[in-house]
């Protein structure tokens, strides 16, 4: 699904309603419907419910919701804020209805009252309708807004706020202080996600998202251009291909895996099993010496292929063919190491995957950077990430950093994390939705390395394998977790449930083809 920028959604909803497929009536009572369902599926009657409204849209919204729990027996507090003066039309409609239904439960703050928050505490509910995807700037303090945000997230409250929580803007929050946005515990979305939910600095107030579907007419969002986008299952399956019965090992490719040191063997085997998990036909592993009893142990189905030094590798030449080179798990930093990568790099004429302790090599020598061929893939977490290219002060500014350098060095960079990030060269930026918690355990990386590798052996193209690894990596983890839990979860559990992920993924595909 694409992400759209604030303005973008405008536009598109603005033209549907123009098209007459929907209209801003109908845009409030979905949006109010859904919001008053969270409630009152979770909560009673009798719980004490405040909602915070503005003049403007998402206010119309709150407002609206408001009436919704009145007629099914809720009595919410209602605090509009009308400090500009200038409420838009939808809003004073929906006074309208509330002051004719109910009232005593209205209450309407212009700009030159005083203000007393009613008491809040964690047993209470907020709807946030304060602002929504109207701010177009930071809260200031002066406002007044900030002290209010403050409380709200002090109290504890359950908090549901419509498109963003007040205070969050759409895409960049740079200029935005945490601690001046609403902490929601939901967020309805109308019709898009926003790209700040995928964004560390902002998701963490976002809470848990839900698309309340508009009945915006399709073909608008299709011509409507945008570099971000979150994967869904479609756009990952659509990469997947089953198998021809007529086929050998030789029609699935073949991966060299440079992996392993002495004591960090356990990455090199999750890398290599996780290659064999994936597809790939046939995986040869090089590493040191001392990694051969090891390997041929706990994955017996690599090859092996030694180093001349027993317990670091000192030589990354490729002795064969290979459709993909994967580098880095449990190989350290060793200067011989660091020697025997730049060389690989300046020599490689197949697309190589890079992984962490490669990209830790390539940090001690930064100019290595410039030998990696195009269309290559490096898979870093935020601390690797700042080792290459320098400390970022946020994780968005460390995002923005990531489109740049996959443009500059025309790389795919995979930025791993709770959505994990697959930036092409070209700017374009797919988020992935699947996996948990539980996968930030040791060895997760060396099995997505592993998982890509396979993908990309078997024909796939870096692009399409890094989407399609990332997806199948996540959705593998839900798998383990639902057997493991999150607390439990171990990186082999996720290439045990490789299979289980394939084949699931392929099933859909099937039946969504008949």
């Amino acid at each position: 699904m694409k992400i759209f920028s604030s303005h973008q959604i405008r536009q598109i909803t603005q033209a549907a309603i123009n098209a007459g497929s929907t209209t801003l009536v109908e845009i409030i009572d979905r949006m109010s419907e859904s919001a008053a369902y969270e409630i009152m599926t979770r909560f009673r009657q009798s719980k004490q419910i405040v909602v915070f409204a503005g003049a403007e849209t998402t206010g119309a919204y709150a407002i609206a919701t408001a009436i919704k729990l009145i007629e099914q027996g809720y009595m919410p507090l209602v605090i509009v804020f009308d400090v500009s003066e200038t409420m838009s039309a939808e809003c004073k409609v929906q006074i309208n209805r509330l002051n004719d239904l109910n009232p005593d439960c209205l209450t309407v703050i212009s700009r030159h009252m005083a203000f007393n928050p009613p008491d809040l505490s964690r047993n209470d509910v907020v709807i946030d309708g304060l602002f929504g995807a109207e701010l177009t700037s930071p809260l200031l303090g002066e406002s007044g807004f900030p002290m209010l945000v403050g409380y709200i997230n002090n109290s504890g409250a359950f908090v549901v706020s419509f498109d963003l929580p007040s205070g969050m803007m759409s895409e960049w929050n740079r200029e935005c202080l945490y601690r001046n946005m609403v902490h929601s515990n939901v967020t309805l979305a109308a019709h898009f996600p926003r790209l700040a939910y995928f964004l560390p600095d902002s998701a963490r107030a976002v809470g848990e998202w839900k698309l309340v579907d508009l009945d915006i007419n399709s073909a608008i969002s299709n011509t409507t251009i945008t570099d971000f986008h979150y994967l869904e299952t479609p756009d990952a399956i659509r990469h997947l291909v089953g198998r021809d019965q007529f086929t050998d090992k030789h029609d699935y490719g073949s991966v060299l895996l440079v992996s392993g040191s002495y004591g960090m063997m356990g990455a090199s085997v999750l890398a290599a099993r996780s290659a064999m998990r994936s597809g790939a036909g046939r995986v040869t592993v090089h590493a040191p010496l001392c990694g051969c009893t090891i390997l041929q142990t706990a994955a017996p189905e690599a090859l092996f292929d030694a180093d001349k030094n027993d317990v670091v590798i000192t030589d990354m030449s490729a002795k064969g063919r290979f459709n993909v080179i994967a580098v880095g798990p449990g190989i350290g930093t060793n200067p011989a190491t660091i020697s025997a990568l730049e060389a690989l790099l300046r020599t490689s004429t197949v697309h190589v995957i890079l992984d962490a302790d490669a990209l830790n090599c390539i940090a001690a020598r930064p100019q290595m950077l410039n030998d990696i061929k195009p269309l290559s893939i490096i898979t870093p977490h935020a601390a690797e990430f700042d080792r290459l290219f320098g400390a970022s002060q946020s994780a968005e500014a460390r995002f923005i950093k990531a489109i740049e350098m996959a443009r500059h060095y025309r790389i795919f960079i995979i930025l791993k994390g709770h959505y994990t990030a697959i930036i092409r060269p070209d700017g374009k930026v797919f988020f992935n939705t699947t996996g948990n918690a539980g996968m930030a355990t040791a060895g997760s990386g060396d099995v997505l390395t592993g998982i890509i590798a396979g993908f990309i052996a078997q024909g796939l193209k870096p692009e399409r394998a890094a989407i399609l690894g990332v997806y199948v990596h996540g959705f593998a983890g839900d798998l383990a977790a639902e057997r493991q839990g999150e607390h439990a979860l171990i990186a082999s559990d996720i290439v045990a449930n490789l299979g289980r992920a394939i084949s699931n993924l392929l099933s859909q595909k099937i039946n969504a083809s008949i």
